[in-house]
């Protein structure tokens, strides 16, 4: 382990969670009624797009290739995430479990972040 970066760390531990979840949710028949309980036009066809999208980008950033490209619609996802589940808590249950209920998905938009400013300041990735 010596001389591992603490950037490759932050690729494999975010792009193992997306990869995860994209394959949960081509496998698991729980996310339809996900998708379509938050009021998205097309949730099957949503579920799909987003399943793929978290798959893909999730691979390319665990490879280490392309990663400003892959970041971005991860990124619009993780919002998208925040703003469909999780804000209309605020106003059901409160704000602390907002916060729990919201943590892992402000914690990925931070590595993402990061991740993205690290990819923008290489010129070969």
């Amino acid at each position: 382990m010596k001389g591992m970066h603490t950037m490759k760390w932050i690729c494999y531990a975010t792009g193992y969670v997306f990869i995860i979840s994209g394959m949960m949710k081509l496998i698991n028949p729980d996310f339809r009624e996900i998708f379509a309980g938050v009021g998205l036009p097309f949730p099957e066809v949503m579920l799909l797009l987003v399943a793929l999208v978290e798959l893909g980008c999730g691979m390319l950033i665990v490879g280490r290739m392309y990663m400003n490209i892959a970041v971005a619609p991860l990124i619009f996802i993780m919002l998208g995430a925040l703003y469909f589940t999780k804000i209309p808590l605020i106003g059901t249950s409160g704000f602390l479990n907002f916060s729990f209920q919201a943590r892992l998905d402000i914690v990925l938009i931070i590595l993402l972040l990061l991740i993205w400013q690290h990819a923008r300041g290489q010129k070969a990735i």
